[in-house]
C-alpha cells in the first residue's frame, strides 16, 4: 500500500488523537525468521517513526535459524527495540503472552514477524476503532473490501473454521486467525491472564475472552501476501490440534461459563 504525503499524514490523526501522551506497543512474534526479521524490524521502525510514540517487541519464540543473532544485532541500532528471548519453542500465543508482559503502551498492535500482512493497514485500524466505538479492531479476510493473494487450499480451510466457530462460540466476527490486530490494553490486561490456549486457537480464544467481558470488536479489511506457511504447515496432526482447542474453548465458554465465571470470581 502506497500512500501520497498528505494522506499518509492524515491517516495517522487518528492514531495520535487516541495514543495522546501514551504510545503503541507492537508486538511481533517471530520464530525461524533470520533471513527477514532485521529486514521486517526496520520496516516497521521506520513506518512508525514520527507518527506517534512506539514501541516494538520482538519475542523470539524458540528459533534454530540465526533469528536471535539477527535479532540482538539489530537492538543495538534501533532505541525503540525490546527482546524476549524464548530457550524453546511454546506457540504463538504464549509469544504474545510474554511480548506483552513487557510492554508499556496503552494501545497494542499484534503484528507477524514476516510482514505477510503490511503493517502500514494498522493506521486504518485506530480510525475503524474511533469511528465504531470499539476495544478491538482484526484484519479480517472476510471484510468485503480485502484484497487477498492466498491459495484456495487456505481460503476453503479458513470459510470452514469460520461456519465451525460460529456455530460454537457464536462470536460475532468473520475472521479470528488473521495476524494483525489492534487493541486497547486494558483488553489484553483482562484476557491474557485467563488464556489457556498457547499455540493454535489462541486468536479464537483472545477474541471470545474479549466478547465474553463485553468489549466492542470490530473488523477492518487487509491486504495479503501469503508468502508461505508458519507456525506451522496445515498437517492433520495440526488440523487435529486445532479442533481440539477450538472444542475446548466452546466447553469452557458454553458448558462450564469459565471465563464469566472468572469475571464473577475475580471480584470478590
Amino acid at each position: 500500500m502506497h500512500l501520497q504525503n498528505d494522506t499518509a499524514d492524515s491517516v495517522w490523526d487518528s492514531a495520535r488523537r487516541q495514543v495522546k501522551d501514551g504510545r503503541l506497543s507492537i508486538i511481533m512474534p517471530a520464530h525461524n525468521l533470520g533471513h527477514a526479521i532485521a529486514r521486517n524490524v526496520v520496516h516497521v521502525r521506520d513506518l512508525f517513526a514520527g507518527q506517534l510514540p512506539f514501541e516494538i517487541i520482538v519475542v523470539d519464540d524458540g528459533s534454530t535459524d540465526n533469528t536471535r543473532s539477527e535479532l540482538n544485532g539489530m537492538a543495538v541500532q534501533i532505541n525503540e527495540l525490546k527482546l524476549v528471548m524464548l530457550d524453546a519453542n511454546s506457540g504463538k500465543g504464549e509469544a504474545l503472552r510474554r511480548g506483552f508482559a513487557c510492554a508499556l503502551g496503552n494501545y497494542v498492535l499484534l503484528l507477524d514477524g514476516d510482514l505477510d500482512l503490511p503493517p502500514i493497514q494498522a493506521a486504518g485500524f485506530f480510525s475503524i476503532m474511533e469511528q465504531q466505538k470499539a476495544d478491538v479492531v482484526i484484519g479480517s479476510k472476510r471484510h468485503k473490501d480485502s484484497i487477498l493473494r492466498y491459495p484456495l487450499s487456505r481460503k476453503i480451510v479458513s470459510n470452514t473454521y469460520y461456519l465451525l466457530i460460529k456455530i460454537l462460540v457464536g462470536l460475532p466476527v468473520k475472521d479470528t486467525q488473521t495476524g494483525i490486530k489492534l487493541f486497547k490494553r486494558e483488553v489484553l490486561e483482562w484476557v491474557f491472564p485467563r488464556m489457556l490456549v498457547k499455540r493454535f486457537a489462541f486468536d479464537l480464544e483472545i477474541l471470545t475472552i474479549a466478547h465474553e467481558k463485553g468489549y466492542r470488536i470490530a473488523e477492518a479489511p487487509i491486504t495479503l501476501e501469503f508468502k508461505g506457511d508458519k507456525w506451522g504447515c496445515l498437517r492433520p496432526s495440526t488440523i487435529h490440534q486445532i479442533m481440539n482447542d477450538t472444542l475446548a474453548i466452546f466447553y469452557r465458554t458454553k458448558i462450564l461459563k469459565y471465563y464469566q465465571r472468572l469475571d464473577v470470581d475475580s471480584k470478590q
